[in-house]
This record gives C-alpha cells, structure tokens and sequence, in this order.
C-alpha cells in the first residue's frame, strides 16, 4: 500500500470525529439539491445509511454502547430501504423516529466522549462540531415524524398549506439549534412548538457546557 494512503488511513483512525463532521456537512449540500425528486429520494436513502454507517462506527469509540446503535440503525436502514425500492411513504414516520432516537444516542455518546477526560485532543474538537450536526439532524427527523402524525405542524411564507420539505425542517432545525432566530419556517402546532422550544434549550445548554469546557480546556493546555 502506497505510503500516502497509509498516512490517510493513520489520519482518519486518529481523528474519526471529523470524517463523521465532513460526512454531514456534504449531507448538508446534498440533500438541497436532491430534495423533492424521486432519484433524489433514492439517493437520500442511499446516503441516509452512508451516514447511519459512519455514525455507527463512530459509537463505538465513545463510552456508548454499541449494541444500542446497532439496534437502533439496522430496522432504520431496512426502512430506508423499502422506502426506496418499493415507495412506501406510510414507512416515512417510522423509520424518521428511528432516526431521531438513533442521531440522539450518537450525540448523547458523543457527549460522554468529550466530557469524559481533563483535556481537549483535536479529535475532540471536530466531535463538537459533529454533535452539533448529529443533534440537529435528530431535531429534524423529529420535526418530520411530527409533521406525518399532526399535518400542518409547520407553515412558511411560500405555499403554507403544503408539508415542509426535509430541508426546509433542516433549515429549522440549525436556526433553532445555534439560536440564530426561527427563518420563514414556524411551528404552528402546540406540540411543534414544545419541541422547538427544546432544541433552542438544548443548543444553548451545549454551547454553553459541552463547547465551553473545551475551549477553556484547550487554552488551559496551551
């Protein structure tokens, strides 16, 4: 083996948080593009295991149990698939729910991972950027299996009535999560607005305990 994929492999063993990071960020470029159309759904599936994979293997190097990932991601994928290859929306809560539960234990995970020692190591630093994109992804997906079971929980300034598309709840998702405001996207439903209330206080309480502690960590050690 060439010894620059060796030095590449080296690279992505010490510092697995950040492939997970740039997997997600490419998500965030793909799903814009792809949204809407049915080989853009296919291709979403195709990415949402891509991604479900990673996460996995990302689990089992925080102090999460990798049992539980699995358990979580294996029915989402087989969901995911399904969806894909016969079209069956009516899977579409079932398998976003199993989403949302399966980006919240990486997240919480990935917490336990960064919380667990008296130092920074820079793989500890691309993980705070990936929990951020894991929680606001599990926000989204929820926001999803809430809209299939209360229609009308989300409203925009353009075609209001229609359901919001993933990436508009995903544009949501981020303004809550950073508290950078709320976007043309509005909960309108009690529930959908709880919900959104809780992921603004969960942003703040990460920045605030988890990316803090780091910083003040990294400077320490410097």
């Amino acid at each position: 083996m060439p010894a620059r994929h060796l030095r590449y492999l080296a690279l992505t063993r010490r510092h697995p948080s950040a492939i997970l990071l740039l997997v997600q960020l490419a998500g965030l470029l793909l799903y814009p593009l792809l949204d809407g159309t049915p080989a853009g759904r296919l291709t979403l599936s195709a990415f949402g295991v891509a991604v479900l994979v990673v996460t996995t293997r990302m689990v089992r190097r925080t102090p999460g149990l990798t049992w539980v990932s699995v358990c979580l991601a294996l029915p989402a994928i087989v969901l995911l698939a399904l969806q894909a290859a016969f079209g069956m929306p009516w899977l579409l809560p079932w398998s976003a729910a199993l989403e949302a539960l399966f980006y919240f234990y990486a997240a919480s995970s990935l917490v336990a991972y960064m919380m667990e020692d008296m130092r920074a190591t820079t793989d500890e630093l691309f993980a705070a950027g990936a929990t951020f994109t894991l929680l606001a992804w599990a926000f989204t997906y929820t926001f999803v299996v809430l809209q299939a079971l209360q229609p009308g929980s989300f409203s925009a300034a353009v075609n209001p009535e229609q359901p919001r598309s993933w990436t508009e709840l995903m544009f949501l998702s981020f303004a809550l999560l950073s508290s950078t405001g709320i976007g043309d996207i509005i909960p309108l439903r009690p529930v959908a607005r709880g919900v959104a209330n809780l992921e603004m206080f969960v942003g703040v309480m990460y920045l605030a305990a988890v990316v803090s502690r780091l910083i003040g960590l990294t400077l320490l050690r410097r």
